[in-house]
C-alpha cells in the first residue's frame, strides 16, 4: 500500500484551562478522585471559539509550515462530532476562512476515531493521481455538548484541533492500516428527536453519554488485537515502532491496552493529563507535541490508533 509524508502538522487549543480543582467546586469530585480514576489534571476549553474557529486556527499554521498556498490544497477533510452546523459543513467554512478555493472539502464523523478515518481517506484521494495535497483536521468543542453537572462525564472532555498536510510518498517506505466500525450506543453525542407538526416534543438536545464500563472493555481488547492485525499486515513487530500514539480517552485504557500488549507504558505517547478527552483532535494534538519535544524524527516507524463512538476504531502504521 502506498504511503504518504506529512509535509506540516499543527495544534490549537483555547487558551482558558480547567482544572479538576476548579470543576469540584460546582460537581461532588476532587483532583484525586478525577485523575485516579481518568489520568486527568487539567483540559482547554473554549469560551465561545467554535470548531470552525479552533479549525482555522490550525489550517492557517499548516499552511505557513507547508511553504504552500491555500490554492495548492486539493483536498480539506475535517474530522468531528462537535460542528458548527450540520450544514454547512466545518470542512467548508474552513476552506472559505484561509482561501482554499481549489479544495474538495467535507467532513467526517468517526468520533474518537475521527482523525485515523481522515488520514486513511485522504491515503486514497493521493493514490487516486488526482490530489497532490491533502489537508486533515481533528477537532472538537466537546464542552457544548457536556453535561457539566454529571461528575461522571464533565470531568473527560476538553476542547482543540490538530492536523497534517500530506502529500504522495515518493520513496518506499512502511505503510499499513486496518479499520473497523460495529453499530452499538455505548457512547452518544446529543440525541436530536423528531420533532415536526406530525411528533410532539422538544428541540431540545441530550448531552454527552458514556457507558464507561462497556467503553473500556470495547477499547483494550479491540484496539490491542487492532495494533496486533496492522503490525502482521505490515510484516512488522511492535520493536519496529518508535511510539504508538493512541487517542487520548483515558489514561487507564491506554494503560489496559499496553498491559494486554505485554508492552511498557513508555511505548505509548500520553498526554491525556494535559488535554482529557479531544475526541478526533486527540491523536493529531499528541503527535504536533513529540514533534515539537523532538522525539520522533525521519525514518521513525509510528502507530495511530483511534476508537470511540460507533463503535468505530482503527489503526494506521506509517514511516516518517
Amino acid at each position: 500500500m502506498r504511503s504518504v509524508k506529512i509535509l506540516a502538522h499543527a495544534h490549537y487549543v483555547p487558551p482558558r484551562v480547567l482544572t479538576n480543582d476548579e470543576i469540584s467546586t460546582w460537581v461532588d469530585t476532587s483532583d484525586e478522585w478525577i485523575t485516579k480514576r481518568t489520568g486527568i489534571n487539567s483540559r482547554h476549553i473554549s469560551e465561545g471559539e467554535n470548531t470552525s474557529d479552533l479549525c482555522v486556527n490550525v489550517a492557517q499554521k499548516l499552511i505557513s509550515q507547508a511553504g504552500l498556498n491555500p490554492q495548492d490544497i486539493d483536498l480539506l477533510l475535517v474530522a468531528t462530532v462537535t460542528p458548527d452546523y450540520l450544514s454547512p459543513s466545518v470542512a467548508c467554512i474552513v476552506q472559505s476562512a484561509i482561501g482554499a478555493t481549489n479544495a474538495l472539502a467535507f467532513d467526517i464523523n468517526a468520533a474518537c476515531t475521527g482523525f485515523v478515518y481522515g488520514f486513511s481517506t485522504a491515503q486514497k484521494f493521493l493514490v487516486s493521481g488526482g490530489y497532490r495535497n491533502i489537508m486533515v483536521i481533528g477537532a472538537e468543542v466537546l464542552s457544548k455538548y457536556t453535561d457539566w453537572t454529571d461528575r461522571n462525564t464533565c470531568v473527560l472532555f476538553g476542547d482543540g484541533a490538530g492536523g497534517m498536510i500530506l502529500s504522495l510518498a515518493d520513496d518506499d517506505r512502511a505503510y499499513a492500516e486496518k479499520l473497523h466500525a460495529r453499530g452499538a450506543m455505548p457512547i452518544t453525542v446529543s440525541h436530536q428527536r423528531v420533532v415536526n407538526p406530525f411528533v410532539e416534543g422538544s428541540r431540545e438536545l441530550d448531552h454527552i453519554k458514556v457507558d464507561g464500563r462497556e467503553v473500556f472493555e470495547f477499547a483494550v481488547k479491540s484496539v490491542s488485537d487492532n495494533i496486533k492485525e496492522v503490525l502482521d499486515i505490515a510484516g512488522l513487530s511492535t520493536d519496529d515502532i518508535k511510539y504508538i500514539i493512541p487517542h487520548q480517552a483515558n489514561g487507564r485504557i491506554i494503560e489496559g491496552i499496553s498491559k494486554k500488549l505485554k508492552l511498557d507504558i513508555g511505548k505509548f505517547y500520553i498526554n491525556i493529563e494535559k488535554y482529557g478527552n479531544t475526541s478526533s483532535a486527540s491523536i493529531p494534538i499528541a503527535f504536533d507535541e513529540m514533534m515539537i519535544k523532538g522525539l520522533l524524527k525521519s525514518g521513525d516507524k509510528v502507530i495511530f490508533s483511534g476508537f470511540g463512538g460507533g463503535l468505530t476504531w482503527g489503526s494506521i502504521l506509517i514511516e516518517l
